[in-house]
């Protein structure tokens, strides 16, 4: 068996045209999203998940601006950068490029963030929100995953499906996306007893723990969905994810890579996440 890889990238082009009509809808009523990121120090890779990010948004036609901050800004002067753009009508989205120096707090700086504007959906309320089961803005990387599902045609409800991860970025929040599909599931991490156990049960594994190959082949159901969300680093320092790839490929039903997976798709949700934003606010201001 080899397994059907899914194409992140041709998924993400597929995901930001389908914005199209919506971004032209929000022209006519003279609306324009923005997106502005926070970008704190001088972190190569953040650099290139920020320009990665913009060039998605001028794809489609929203305003993306980066203010950059030097990587011994203080509590106080990044926490006024985020309040000044929450008060920007121009700006629909913000997010705060992570990580951040030591010296800062991460949760401080998110939680300033306006609920309404988070479009990376950290914050408690919008959190609150998915766990209530009536999602506002989600975090991108799980909302990334059920998109490439969906687009895969992967059934979800009454499959099982084991998440290895429980982060608030992805593991916790991507397990309630999927039990609001009818999928049961299972929550595993690195502490997890026999976790192959597991994963051997599943018809979905999603594989979010930050460890390199991680989920091996013999780890794996004939058949079973793989999607694998790590990024790591091995020995080569060749870029990997936290599946074994290859080995897995030939017994799954379906897999995607890394490179070229969900980080792409993440991107598209974060832009998709921005439409929407500037959708509510619009509504919001007619509304008032």
């Amino acid at each position: 068996m080899t397994a059907q890889v899914l194409d992140g990238a041709a998924m993400a082009r597929e995901a930001l045209s389908g914005l199209k009509d919506r971004i032209a809808a929000l022209a006519r009523n003279g609306v324009k999203p923005g997106l502005a990121t926070v970008l704190v120090g001088d972190n190569p890779a953040s650099r290139v998940y920020v320009r990665n990010k913009v060039r998605a948004c001028g794809e489609v036609g929203l305003h993306a601006e980066v203010h950059e901050l030097p990587a011994d800004v203080t509590a106080a002067a990044l926490l006024t950068q985020i309040d000044w753009l929450n008060a920007n009508p121009a700006i629909h989205g913000i997010i705060v490029q992570l990580p951040l120096p030591r010296t800062l707090d991460a949760q401080s700086a998110l939680q300033s963030i306006a609920p309404g504007k988070d479009v990376d959906g950290f914050n408690w309320s919008n959190l609150g929100a998915l766990v209530d089961g009536h999602p506002r803005l989600a975090p991108c990387t799980p909302l990334g995953v059920m998109a490439m599902l969906a687009r895969a045609n992967i059934a979800i409800e009454g499959r099982h499906a084991v998440v290895i991860g429980r982060s608030s970025v992805v593991g916790k929040p991507l397990a309630l996306m999927l039990i609001a599909h009818g999928a049961t599931v299972t929550v595993c991490h690195t502490r997890t007893r026999d976790l192959a156990a597991f994963t051997r049960a599943a018809d979905i594994v999603i594989a979010a723990a930050g460890r390199a190959r991680l989920l091996t082949a013999d780890m794996v159901k004939a058949g079973a969905a793989v999607i694998d969300v790590g990024i790591n680093r091995d020995e080569t320092g060749k870029l990997v994810g936290d599946v074994d790839y290859e080995a897995v490929k030939a017994k799954a039903g379906a897999i995607s890579p890394v490179p070229g997976g969900v980080g792409r798709m993440t991107v598209a949700m974060l832009v998709s996440n921005t439409v929407l934003a500037a959708e509510l606010q619009t509504r919001g201001a007619a509304e008032a």
